[in-house]
This record gives C-alpha cells, sequence and structure tokens, in this order.
C-alpha cells in the first residue's frame, strides 16, 4: 500500500514517484494550492495538491485533520524560501499524482498539538493522545528499551521463559489482583505481583540464565511513578555471587543508557551501604545530584532542657539532625511554613530552623526562635554542618524513621526549588539492606525486601540473634537520580534456613506449607544458589525521556484511581457470570440524604 514511511523521504528520493500513507496533520489553502501535512509514526511529509489536477484537488478540499490518506506523487525540492531545516522531510515535498482517501474523520474532541487538555480527556481518547508526537516518540523510546534490553541478555546467554499469570496468592506486601475461579468453585487464581517464586523454580530446574519482560500487578494505592499494572525486566541467574550479578546488571544499565539515549559511562558505579544512605540522605534512595546531606546533632543536645530535641536526643530509637541548605537564608517565611505542611505529611510535627546572617557575630548573627534554648551549643552545631553566611539549617527531632523520611524528602525537594542540582546522571548502588525492621512496637518483623533474600548468616545465628533488625541482607538496588530502577538479591537456596527466616518473621511452618509449600519442596531437591534482579520498565522510560508521570510511559494506563476511562473498566459484570463463579451481585449501597 505504501512504498516509504512519510517521515523518511528524504532528498536521496528526490525525481522518484513515491506513495505514502497516513494521517492529515494539518491541511493549508494557500491561494488555490493545497498544502497537506501528511503524519505516520516516523514523521511528516508536505504533500502538494495543484488545481489543474480538478479529481484529485477536489477530494483535498474535503478533507480535515486525523482524515487517513495514501498518496501517490513525485518527490521534488522545495523553492527557495519554503525550506524547513528542523524536519528531516524539510527539504522536499511530493506533489499529489493520485489521492485516495482511505477513511474521513469526524471532528475530533482536542487538537494534537493542543498544549493543555486535561489528563481525563487524554485518557479517554487515548487513541487519538498516542498519534501526538510526544507520545509516538515515547513508545519508539520504549520499544528501543526493550529491544536494547532482549539484544544484551541474549548476548550473555539468557534465556526469555514466559511465567503464569494465574497463580497462587502468596504475601508479598501488596494486595493481590484475585481471579475467581468457575472450575473451583470459593477459590481465587491471583495475578503475580512478580515473578519471583517461578524464576526461582526455574533456577531449580537447570535454566541457569532466565530473564522475561512481564507485566506484574499490585492492588496498592497509585501515585506519579505507580500503576496498578506495570512492567519489569525480570532476571535470575544460577551459580553466580553477588557481586557477579551487580556487574552483569551494571553492564546492561550502561548498556540501555547508550542505546536509549547516547549516554555512557566511563566509570563504575559507586556502591554504598544502606545505614551510610539512611544516615546520610534519610532515605534508601539517594539522589547524589543534590549535595546536601543530614548531620547528627543529638550529642550535643541530650542535657538542654528543650525538651523538643532532648527527649528524642536521649532516646535510643529517636534521631535529631540538621540539614544545611546553601543559600537557603533567602527562604521566605511563607515558605518556611510550607515546607513545614510538606513534612508533615511525613508524621514530623514541626520544621525548626535557623537562618545564618552573620557567623562572625557570633549567636547574634543567627536568626530563629529556637536559638535561646540551646545557645551554648548552637555555635558549635554551626561549625559541625559547615553553615556559611547566607545558609540556612533545617532540623528534625523525632523517632529516627520520621527524621529521616521528613528530611530525606525536604533535601529533595529543596534541593529542586533553590536549583541545588548537580551533574545529570548519578547512579548509586545500595548494599547490604537489613533483613528485617519492626513493625510495631511488639518487635513483630517483616523483610526489608522479601522473605526469600539470603540473609549474611548462618541458620543458627539467625535463630539465635538477639538483634534481628540488625542482621544484613544479600540485597542490592540499583539508584539513579533519586530513584529505584532496580533491586535484587541472593536467595536462600536451602529449606533450613528459608524455614528459619519463616520463624523469624512469625510465619508457622503450617502457614509456610500452605503459602510456600511447592518452593520448600523444590528447595529439598538439589537448588543451586542463585540471585536476580528486576528493574522497573516503566520507571527507565520515565528517566530516559524526562517524564513525570508514570501514565505518558505505558500505552494505556489507569488513572489514579485504577480506572480506565478508554473502556469503562472495571465494570459491573453480568449476573450469569457472576452464578458460574458463585458469586452474588450485591446493590451498591447508596448514602442516606436528610
Amino acid at each position: 500500500m505504501r512504498t516509504q514511511y512519510c517521515g523518511q523521504v528524504t532528498e536521496s528520493f528526490i525525481d522518484q514517484t513515491v506513495t505514502v500513507a497516513g494521517w492529515v496533520h494539518r491541511r493549508r489553502d494557500h491561494g488555490g494550492v493545497i498544502f497537506i501535512d501528511l503524519r505516520d509514526r516516523e514523521g511528516l511529509v508536505q504533500i502538494v495538491v495543484n488545481p489543474d489536477t480538478a479529481e484529485i484537488f477536489a477530494k483535498a478540499e474535503r478533507l480535515r485533520s486525523e482524515c487517513v490518506l495514501k498518496v501517490t506523487g513525485k518527490v521534488i525540492p522545495r523553492f527557495e524560501g519554503t525550506v524547513n531545516p528542523n524536519m528531516a522531510t524539510g527539504m522536499i515535498e511530493i506533489v499529489a499524482q493520485d489521492i485516495e482517501v482511505l477513511s474521513m474523520a469526524e471532528p475530533i474532541p482536542f487538537q494534537l498539538d493542543e498544549k493543555n487538555v486535561s489528563e481525563e480527556i487524554r485518557l479517554k481518547y487515548r487513541y487519538l493522545d498516542l498519534r501526538r508526537e510526544e507520545m509516538q516518540n515515547t513508545m519508539m523510546l520504549r520499544y528501543k528499551v526493550t529491544r536494547a534490553m532482549r539484544r544484551y541478555l541474549d548476548d550473555q546467554n539468557f534465556m526469555d521463559i514466559e511465567t503464569p499469570m494465574l497463580t497462587k496468592s502468596t504475601p508479598e506486601g501488596a494486595r493481590d489482583y484475585l481471579v475467581p475461579s468457575r472450575t473451583h468453585l470459593n477459590k481465587s487464581f491471583a495475578l503475580p505481583q512478580s515473578p519471583q517464586l517461578f524464576k526461582q523454580l526455574l533456577m531449580m530446574s537447570g535454566f541457569d540464565r532466565y530473564y522475561q519482560i512481564v507485566r506484574c500487578f499490585r492492588d496498592e494505592d497509585l501515585r506519579a511513578d505507580r500503576q496498578p499494572e506495570f512492567t519489569q525486566l525480570d532476571i535470575e541467574t544460577s551459580f553466580m555471587e553477588e557481586d557477579e550479578v551487580m556487574a552483569l546488571m551494571e553492564g546492561l544499565t550502561k548498556n540501555l543508557f547508550k542505546e536509549a539515549i547516547g549516554v555512557e559511562f566511563d566509570y563504575d558505579f559507586p556502591r554504598m551501604p544502606y545505614s551510610e544512605a539512611i544516615k546520610r540522605y534519610g532515605i534508601d534512595r539517594p539522589d547524589l545530584r543534590i549535595d546536601m546531606e543530614l548531620v547528627d546533632v543529638a550529642d550535643l543536645l541530650q542535657n538542654i532542657d528543650f525538651k523538643v530535641f532532648a527527649a528524642p536526643a536521649k532516646d535510643p530509637k529517636g534521631r535529631v539532625a540538621a540539614l544545611r541548605v546553601p543559600g537557603g537564608a533567602k527562604i521566605s517565611r511563607k515558605e518556611i511554613d510550607a515546607y513545614t505542611k510538606f513534612v508533615g505529611i511525613y508524621g514530623a510535627r514541626g520544621l525548626a530552623y535557623i537562618k545564618v546572617n552573620d557567623l562572625s557575630a557570633g549567636i547574634e548573627g543567627l536568626q530563629s526562635p529556637i536559638v535561646k534554648f540551646f545557645p551554648d551549643q548552637v555555635m558549635e552545631i554551626m561549625a559541625r554542618v559547615g553553615a556559611e553566611d547566607g545558609d540556612i539549617v533545617f532540623f528534625g527531632a523525632d523517632k529516627a524513621k520520621i527524621v529521616n523520611e521528613a528530611l530525606g524528602a525536604l533535601r529533595v525537594k529543596v534541593g529542586e526549588d533553590l536549583g541545588l542540582m548537580n551533574g545529570e546522571w548519578k547512579p548509586v548502588w545500595v548494599v547490604d539492606f537489613p533483613m528485617f525492621e519492626e513493625i510495631n512496637d511488639e518487635g513483630d518483623l517483616t523483610a526489608i525486601h522479601h522473605p526469600f533474600s539470603q540473609p549474611k548468616a548462618t541458620t543458627e545465628e539467625i535463630l539465635n540473634h538477639k538483634n534481628p533488625e540488625e542482621m544484613l541482607s544479600k540485597a542490592y538496588d540499583l539508584v539513579i537520580n533519586g530513584l529505584e530502577v532496580g533491586g535484587g538479591s541472593v536467595r536462600i537456596h536451602n529449606s533450613e534456613m528459608q524455614a528459619a527466616v519463616f520463624k523469624m518473621l512469625g510465619i508457622t511452618e503450617e502457614e509456610a506449607q500452605e503459602k510456600f509449600g511447592f518452593l520448600l519442596d523444590a528447595l529439598k531437591y538439589g537448588c543451586p544458589p542463585h540471585a536476580g534482579m528486576a528493574f522497573g520498565l516503566d520507571r527507565l522510560i520515565m528517566i530516559f525521556g524526562n517524564i513525570d508521570s508514570i501514565r505518558d510511559v505505558i500505552a494505556f494506563p489507569k488513572t489514579q484511581s485504577a480506572a480506565c476511562l478508554l473502556t469503562a473498566a472495571p465494570g459491573l459484570v453480568d449476573n450469569t457470570q457472576l452464578a458460574d463463579l458463585g458469586l452474588k451481585y450485591r446493590k451498591p449501597v447508596l448514602a442516606k440524604t436528610s
């Protein structure tokens, strides 16, 4: 039907007859000559329709935006003064010899080059939204990245193997999407949150290098970088140590940057222990472009009368930390109030600060309502954080978790607001994660990554450890510019250690057998040491394309309330279908009105 894509007709085709097909991007009538910009996925080409071809000209007069055409014509150079050097086809145009209207288009609900179209409209008419140049470019970028993933892993002797979409519900940190079974009434499948258990089983089956670009499903509250169904690159290897896996995955990441956006790294990615990341940045995915760090000052404030600082300074689970913001003294009181409200999201009960106007004047050169509470310590604090004239120093004092999350988030927000980002790409491996963390005051534990990660301990040490929250795991995350793009771990490969970890998590033998019996059984029949990693494909595309919302890197995404505006899903299901599943239709409960 066509000989070339519109965007690929260049000067090399001059004096040739070509056939192109696509959508009318715009139509212009210039003194009897009609110009049509015809668009396909590769770009635009200008079609010229002269009035001396009456039949063709009559067709062109009836066209509107988004009509679908097939055009045959001769490629000629553009006249001087009409050349468009910003277009790949800007040196030529096609003189139409025949136009076939393949499909007429009604007036569309928004223009494709319109900037302020609401996301609701864009998602409702997603098939139109996807025609826009930026969306076409993003989908092409996504394809290039997945192609590069496959090429790299194929070259490294990995096998692409599918795993089930209908599986067993297992506790993996988020709610499952359930699929009731018709043939097994009152029982349900679950859509996989990840292929974690199946890829471990593949290692036990002898497929020592597996990968899969796979859809995953989690029924959780959404945000700008989260969707109920998302895509990840899933990888697992056998007979490889932690460092070997990380080196292989770092090579993959560097290859993706080069293939996707032409960025090359000529250095090894730095590694940072989890404890150091939390201490310096308050978060396990630090954005290293921001040259600001949290500084502990609790030791200087334990004996002051100001209980807001003294109490958490004495608390073994508390923290008092300072965050110096270079040039931050210019931040207004109104902006400080806004930052105070911001850290409240993370549980902080306030945001203390000191503006540094003139250090040479001592305490008199500091501006703050809190200086009077610790006058003997304040200058030592200023020296410890490296304060200079014109800075502001923010303080967090509370449970360590609250201080870390609040100041960690504030660091990024202030860094963005004040333009304190240094460098374009800052990758870092975060390693040595704790195996467990406490989830309540009773000391109940949960796994930081998942219960299949291998601790840096023996089975006996796990069962006899007096402070299990201090135990480390062989887990690793790859962080780029403050975003976790991938994470993985060395897995447990013997049943005794797996049972010990389940016991630490309060999972009984009966519950373990019910939830993970197939895995525990498989561990008994010769399991190789194995390790793996998963990359968030959607998040990688966000980074490569400098895109803020995950919904703009997925062809057909859900809204923040997990609905599809295009198809009106989820929807009501026919009672007959429900009956087949042993379910009954329940009428929605209407709110009472007065």
